[in-house]
């Protein structure tokens, strides 16, 4: 593939258009975008409205994103891992309490949908990457793949950005990497991960909020099936990598319930989990637009009392809730034996801010 400058005039897509029509009341994605001076360098927004459209599907939007770099630091002490990797930016699961709306923000894209039915495909990743990995030092840094969008959403059936990344990974050596997903398309890369992770210290964490499949479609419709990610595990594991499972969020008095943890604990283990790490809710800005419309439409009888937790950034109530609950979940977590994510480790606190990753 050609490369190109990040402020170069878009070229002609690199993959090949098959558009449907798009729905009536259609926003076109250049009208969101501000100008540009005359002679300015385009930011994020600009080069947003501007990238090409590679398809239309299933109300889904899909746009070519230049990208100059793809290893992002990470500027949050909070969070357990000094760089991120994203192969796409929006998310077709769109789940309503997503943290990483807030990445639609810097492209001017604040509509409440957006996130999910505007995904940008980063067709340059695989050259970006190979550029990241020349300039940077990574030894011993924690890299994290899909902090900000899941890297293996529908998207990348067609696409199979994530799929080239992990090729390029395989010829490393002594890398700390990290796969985070709700999406069993991750079994179809076990062979792969197995090779990264014979060079490199590897894990990959499957995004499990409910064992029960018609809590899981009112909570995560576009998600796949909670028995289709423990199979998912299953197979990660037969295969050699390690795996385990993100119980994130807990979302309380709906997921939250002493059995239904006690089963999906159980069911993790089963399918060859290695490690289990849980988190209570919590919610940006950005999340509450539309979070709190999703209660109001799926469970309306819970929106008081979720106000009353969010009600600021981090309540007394909400923390009293985390305080409980993690104890709960610790216990559970020794009773099935599953431990942190790394041996020795405790179970970490609420932390109701999470990271913000630098642009580019």
């Amino acid at each position: 593939m050609a490369q190109r400058s990040l402020f170069e005039e878009p070229c002609e897509p690199s993959f090949p258009s098959v558009r449907a029509e798009a729905p009536d009341g259609w926003v076109p994605l250049s009208s969101l975008a501000p100008d540009a001076s005359p002679g300015k360098p385009p930011g994020i927004a600009r080069l947003a409205a501007a990238a090409p459209e590679i398809d239309f599907r299933n109300e889904v939007e899909y746009r070519e994103l230049p990208c100059r770099t793809l290893v992002s630091s990470v500027v949050s002490e909070r969070v357990p891992f000094h760089y991120a990797i994203n192969p796409y930016r929006g998310c077709e699961f769109g789940c309503a309490y997503c943290y990483a709306r807030y990445t639609h923000e810097f492209m001017d894209l604040e509509e409440a949908q957006g996130f999910e039915r505007r995904i940008f495909v980063k067709a340059e990743a695989r050259e970006a990457l190979k550029r990241d990995l020349r300039r940077l030092d990574l030894q011993g840094k924690d890299i994290a793949i899909g902090t900000a969008t899941d890297p293996y959403q529908p998207a990348e059936r067609r696409y199979g950005i994530t799929r080239s990344l992990l090729e390029l990974l395989a010829e490393r050596r002594n890398l700390r990497l990290s796969v985070t997903t709700k999406s069993d398309l991750v079994a179809r890369d076990a062979e792969l991960l197995a090779r990264v992770g014979e060079r490199n210290e590897l894990h990959v964490n499957v995004t499990v909020t409910t064992p029960h499949y018609e809590l899981s479609r009112r909570v995560e419709p576009r998600a796949p099936r909670p028995d289709k990610r423990l199979a998912a595990i299953r197979t990660l594991a037969e295969a050699g990598v390690r795996t385990g499972v993100f119980v994130m969020p807990l979302l309380p008095r709906i997921t939250d319930g002493l059995e239904d943890l006690d089963l999906l604990f159980r069911l993790a283990k089963d399918a060859g989990a290695q490690y289990l790490l849980a988190q209570p809710l919590f919610l940006r800005k950005c999340s509450k637009r539309t979070f709190f419309p999703f209660l109001g439409e799926r469970f309306p009888e819970l929106l008081p009392y979720y106000r009353r937790l969010y009600s600021g950034h981090h309540t007394e109530a909400l923390a009293n809730y985390a305080r409980a609950k993690m104890a709960e979940v610790a216990e559970l977590k020794r009773k099935h034996g599953l431990p942190g994510l790394r041996r020795g480790d405790a179970e970490p606190g609420f932390q109701p801010d999470q990271l913000a990753l630098a642009e580019w």
